[in-house]
């Protein structure tokens, strides 16, 4: 009974007394829910404001270490080089660190990364402060201060990493929590919109049965809003009342405004991009149909191509192409567009007036959001001067090679034809030597001095003929396998005399174990005997000169070694020049031909080798390099027969 009661009580209640029950209790419930829908939505906004403070501090930090790890680089590249584009990176990371330091002291909050951080500027003012003075040394040329600011600035260097790497690992840490903090704020704002949505809904219901006969009206004004809302139409208009239905309409009124201003926004945004399009003049940019007929077309195409906008529409784009590649590369074109997404091409294609113009073409296959083909984009950019570049880089390169070829043909042919005459004064020479006992003195010395000056010239000849022989690829090298130590000892006792005649020590090392080396006996020979007597003729300070080899992994290695005033390190470039005699206008002259280092050099690599120079701690170290192979009994057996 006191249930009848209470629902006839209820039913007989006004509407709006029932309305004010029914909807305010769902409706308070509602606005509670969205206040805590706005709280939550405003703690996962700072949660996820934090994970992103934290991203943007291990970019910084990183950025701040790659600054200057690059401007370490650099400025230790114009320290040796003295090269100015060396301190590009230099001059970026001070223009750059500053505001990367002002962002990270900006977004540091935890109490222990601030600490590390303040290390970091620390360290970081100390690091600008010595490439800076690094820089001012190598400017001023006080290179024996460089290493040791080098060797200081990479220890501040590494303790900056340490420290990087301590605020990754907090950040690391922190950047869980923050995660783990956005995860359950989220998770109570999805439950919150769940029961928000369940509130809402009931509450909704609850109004339509209730007063379904008196909004009728009013609900289906808003069902054809709705319709028109989402074609994106004006809306009707609805009675101005302050009830909810009112302020949904308002609502979705505010809702349509809103949306007309962002179609309008977007429709103005692809007008602007379309007009870009269009405007650009160093880019042929044009779409294409699923066939390749020409749909669209910009000003760049129609400069670089020279046709109309009206002119080319609804053609197909293989006009562009020359009539013998019409037939097949506009369809491959496209078929690789289809298959990989896109095709590069670069060759000749005509203009309206049908000049060639060599292009740089790009095809990307357009598709909806469905995967279907739609059609294609084509860049066409005009690449004909960098191809006039190229040909005349070629045609430069021809030219040089041709040229260096023609100056060895010249000193090879010049030198035989030098070499017969001076083979017929050294020939008389010699016979007039038989008789030189019946010479006058003075008539003696001029004898001694013409046959000292011909062998002089016919040495010159020879290395004449050698160097343009192998510049010119017709040396003949007899590759054998032969035993180091067994030629060390030949050398030796060949080069014995010319040291001796020096007023030095030879020193022979001969090596623990026995070397093989795949060369050419006598063309080894002959640069041994070049790099001994160079070292004999230039010590004049020293006591010695030492003669050894050794394996280094697969190559072995000789060495020649004297202990006197060496070579200047700016002469050291030059060393293997032809006819560069270094150091001539500052010690006694020597003589000598200027070829003895650069044919060694061509013979050495000739035979699969490298030469090379050091500076010990006193005098002068050249070494050369051979390629080993393993000594067996059957090797040694065919080299003998090759030396016999």
């Amino acid at each position: 009974m006191p249930a009848r009661r209470m629902t006839r009580f209820w039913a007989d209640r006004r509407l709006a007394l029932k309305g004010l029950v029914v909807i305010a209790l769902p409706l308070a419930i509602l606005l509670g829910a969205l206040v805590s829908l706005y709280i939550a939505s405003n703690a996962e906004v700072r949660a996820e404001n934090d994970v992103r403070r934290a991203f943007a501090i291990q970019r910084d930090t990183y950025q701040v270490h790659a600054l200057l790890a690059e401007a370490a680089a650099g400025v230790r590249g114009y320290a040796l080089t003295g090269q100015e584009r060396f301190l590009e990176p230099y001059r970026k990371a001070e223009a750059s660190l500053p505001p990367t330091m002002v962002r990270l002291d900006q977004a540091i909050r935890d109490r222990e990364v601030r600490e590390r951080f303040n290390r970091i500027n620390e360290l970081t003012a100390r690091k600008r402060e010595g490439l800076k003075s690094i820089v001012d040394l190598a400017r001023n040329g006080n290179r024996a201060a460089i290493e040791p600011a080098l060797v200081s600035n990479k220890i501040v260097l590494d303790a900056m990493r340490q420290e990087i790497e301590l605020i990754q690992r907090r950040e690391g840490v922190l950047l869980d929590q923050r995660r783990a903090r956005v995860d359950e704020v989220r998770g109570r704002f999805l439950l919150l919109t769940a029961i928000s949505a369940v509130v809402g809904l009931l509450g909704s219901l609850a109004a339509v049965y209730l007063f379904s006969t008196g909004i009728v009206r009013r609900v289906q004004i808003l069902e054809a809003n709705a319709e028109l809302l989402a074609r994106g139409e004006e809306l009707a208009e609805m009675p101005d009342d302050a009830d909810e239905i009112g302020r949904l309409a308002q609502r979705m009124a505010r809702a349509s405004a809103l949306l007309r201003g962002r179609e309008q926004a977007l429709r103005e945004s692809e007008e602007r991009f379309r007009l870009v399009i269009e405007e650009v003049q160093d880019y042929g940019i044009f779409a294409l149909d699923p066939q390749g007929v020409v749909t669209s077309w910009n000003l760049g195409a129609q400069r670089i191509k020279g046709w109309e906008a009206e002119e080319i529409l609804g053609h197909h784009f293989s006009r562009f192409y020359p009539e013998e590649t019409r037939g097949h590369l506009p369809a491959q074109m496209l078929e690789r567009a289809r298959r990989d997404g896109t095709a590069e091409d670069e060759g000749w294609r005509l203009r309206k007036d049908g000049s060639p113009f060599w292009a740089n073409v790009v095809i990307t296959a357009l598709h909806d959001e469905h995967g279907a083909l739609r059609g294609f984009a084509k860049v066409t950019r005009d690449m004909t001067e960098r191809r006039r570049s190229e040909e005349a880089l070629r045609f430069a390169r021809e030219e040089a090679i041709a040229a260096n070829l023609a100056k060895s043909e010249f000193l090879s042919r010049t030198s035989h034809e030098l070499r017969t005459p001076m083979s017929a004064i050294l020939g008389f020479g010699q016979l007039l030597e038989l008789d030189e006992d019946q010479f006058e003195p003075r008539h003696r010395e001029a004898l001694s001095q013409i046959m000292k000056a011909g062998r002089h010239l016919l040495s010159l000849i020879n290395d004449l003929l050698d160097i343009s022989s192998i510049e010119a690829g017709g040396a003949e090298l007899n590759l054998e396998q032969i035993d180091l130590g067994e030629l060390l000892q030949e050398v030796h006792g060949l080069a014995a005399p010319i040291v001796a005649t020096a007023g030095l020590k030879f020193v022979l090392e001969q090596p623990a174990e026995p070397l093989v080396a795949w060369a050419d006996r006598r063309r080894v020979v002959q640069v041994m005997l070049n790099l001994v007597s160079n070292a004999a003729k230039y010590n004049r300070t020293g006591s010695q000169v030492r003669l050894t080899c050794s394996s280094k992994g697969r190559d072995i290695r000789v060495e020649v070694e004297d202990d006197g005033t060496g070579v200047a390190s700016s002469e050291v470039s030059r060393l293997f020049t032809p006819f560069d005699r270094l150091g001539q206008q500052s010690r006694a002259k020597v003589d000598g031909t200027g070829l003895g280092l650069a044919l060694s050099k061509r013979l050495v690599e000739s035979m699969g080798g490298q030469i090379g120079y050091e500076a010990p701690e006193q005098g002068a170290r050249f070494w050369f390099t051979l390629p080993s192979r393993a000594r067996s009994s059957s090797a040694r057996s065919k080299a003998g027969k090759q030396r016999a």
